[in-house]
């Protein structure tokens, strides 16, 4: 008899463990934000909202002063998420450089953040098609004294160079012949700024619309934006930039839903004015770029 319990439980034990390792009987493998059976799209659905992570970087995704949660990245994806039945978003600052660390985290189930599309970062989220195209930017003090026009400048000249931490500009910055120990990291654009204002810093740099916004936002005539700026070339190519959504790599459902529609923005012009209420003009749409050509 007690053969015959020890027969059946261990076919129970092979069943359950042959379930979880297909994924069949447990949850779809679409997202950490899901229950058992449900992918992240439709528990956030399901309870009409959904949490995103964002990094407080205007001009991408910020809050303003009354605790509104925008940006272009922001705007972009309210649009979206609302035809798609998702009402409601609830912002989760975080810094820049852990924005992927908390979506694999599973502290929120998207990223907001208009984070530029590239191959290391594809291998660990997945990311939904370009909605903007940008390139970088550097300010300095008024009459820059260095006389820094690119990153080579930079490099040879020994400057301190203020970068946000988890900010592609740091790898751009090193391939360039710029020095670890020229690069100081801060946590986010305003901290750069207020490095270059205090001297502990010489340059500062970022994407050239968030670049805009900050100096606009600081209101300091002792510094200024370098109209000449060399764009970098980094491996025999230039680095202007797509930026777009990032979710888990599991949740292909939320990923080909989010694209729909953002394809539907694009061809109806939606997508081009909601870029120009923060700054962006039509030289800044992503063209016919996807993430599956970015990500290589």
């Amino acid at each position: 008899m007690r053969k015959g319990w020890l027969l059946m439980l261990t076919a129970v034990l092979l069943f359950t463990t042959a379930c979880g390792a297909n994924g069949e009987m447990g949850t779809k493998g679409t997202g950490a934000g899901g229950e058992a059976g449900q992918s992240t799209l439709a528990k956030a659905r399901e309870q009409g909202y959904i949490t995103v992570g964002f990094a407080n970087e205007n001009p991408y995704a910020y809050k303003e002063a009354d605790g509104t949660l925008t940006g272009e990245a922001v705007e972009i994806a309210r649009v979206i998420l609302q035809r798609l039945g998702i009402e409601e978003m609830r912002g989760e600052l975080t810094e820049f450089g852990g924005l992927i660390g908390g979506l694999q985290a599973g502290r929120f189930d998207m990223i907001t953040a208009g984070m530029f599309i590239n191959e290391n970062r594809c291998m660990q989220v997945a990311f939904a098609n370009p909605e903007y195209s940008i390139g970088e930017a550097i300010a300095v003090q008024k009459g820059n004294p260095l006389q820094l026009r690119s990153y080579e400048d930079i490099a040879s000249s020994g400057a301190k160079v203020a970068v946000m931490t988890g900010a592609l500009e740091i790898e751009y910055l090193e391939k360039s012949g710029v020095a670890d120990s020229q690069i100081v990291i801060v946590p986010d654009q305003d901290a750069a700024v207020n490095a270059l204002q205090a001297g502990r810093a010489d340059v500062i740099t970022m994407t050239d619309p968030a670049l805009r916004s900050r100096l606009e936002a600081a209101q300091d005539d002792k510094l200024e934006r370098v109209e000449a700026f060399e764009q970098p070339v980094i491996d025999g190519s230039s680095v202007r930039g797509y930026g777009a959504s990032a979710f888990r790599q599991a949740d292909t459902e939320f990923v080909e839903a989010f694209n729909d529609e953002l394809a539907k923005l694009k061809q109806s012009g939606e997508l081009l004015e909601i870029l120009e209420r923060f700054g962006f003009s039509e030289a800044e749409l992503p063209g016919e770029m996807t993430a599956a050509e970015l990500c290589g």
